[in-house]
């Protein structure tokens, strides 16, 4: 069994799930940092199976993009786990587990989730899933202006040319904005299930160990949306993952 942990965002969730598929879950909403709900979460998902931390396989957790306090709970839930029980862990960067289920389905994907101040925090995939560039945190305005308007015909030929699905949490406050900035060419997933992402940490987590593609947990750190700061204003420092 693989648990999951997912506290990128203040729609959390914890997920137990065997080869083929999740078998209990838990998603909340919170609106502190997921401390008081993470490892009750853990302990219900377990209880639901009769299973103990040391009957699990490995450990899959979400890196962010995100709020400081909250992903230093699950990331401190989900190493405290593995080092107690000898198991290993995997993190996955939460824009791509947003991506997942669209990516290599015709349309480029970018996957969004809010970064406070009226800012994003956003990844680009092609339609073939492959990343195209970095992540970045930018206005939602600065984000659509690196969309070409010229960059073809989506009602013309390929049915999917030119065309880019929106996904992710981050969408939400912004579908109006997007449609009209990009019209027929935007398709806007404006309606998220926090539990899509949980799972896509799971299947994702599931390949990675089975193919031992682990990380050290000394090594294993948070993507912060930004850093914070004691005595000078907040910057937008990032923490670097693994490509």
């Amino acid at each position: 069994m693989l648990l999951a942990i997912d506290t990128s965002t203040r729609f959390a969730g914890v997920a137990l799930a065997d080869d083929e598929r999740v078998v209990s879950c838990r998603t909340w909403y919170s609106r502190v940092n997921h401390t008081s709900e993470l490892m009750p979460a853990v302990a219900q998902v377990l209880g639901d199976r009769g299973l103990t931390a040391g009957d699990l396989q490995g450990i899959a957790v979400a890196l962010g993009p995100g709020a400081f306090s909250a992903l230093r709970v699950g990331l401190s839930v989900a190493k405290g786990l593995a080092s107690s029980s000898s198991l290993p862990i995997v993190g996955l960067k939460t824009l791509e587990l947003e991506a997942q289920p669209y990516l290599g389905t015709g349309p480029a994907v970018c996957a969004m989730v809010d970064a406070g101040r009226g800012e994003v925090a956003t990844a680009l995939f092609g339609p073939g899933g492959e990343p195209r560039g970095g992540e970045r945190i930018c206005p939602p305005d600065e984000l659509l202006d690196s969309f070409d308007s010229t960059a073809g015909d989506p009602t013309a030929g390929d049915p999917t040319a030119g065309f880019t699905l929106f996904c992710g949490e981050g969408v939400v406050p912004w579908a109006a904005l997007i449609r009209e900035r990009l019209g027929p060419r935007a398709l806007v997933l404006d309606s998220p299930n926090p539990v899509t992402r949980l799972w896509s940490l799971a299947s994702l987590g599931r390949e990675r160990l089975e193919s031992g593609d682990t990380d050290d947990p000394a090594e294993l750190q948070p993507n912060y949306l930004r850093m914070p700061t004691i005595g000078e204003a907040k910057r937008r420092d990032r923490r670097p993952q693994r490509q």
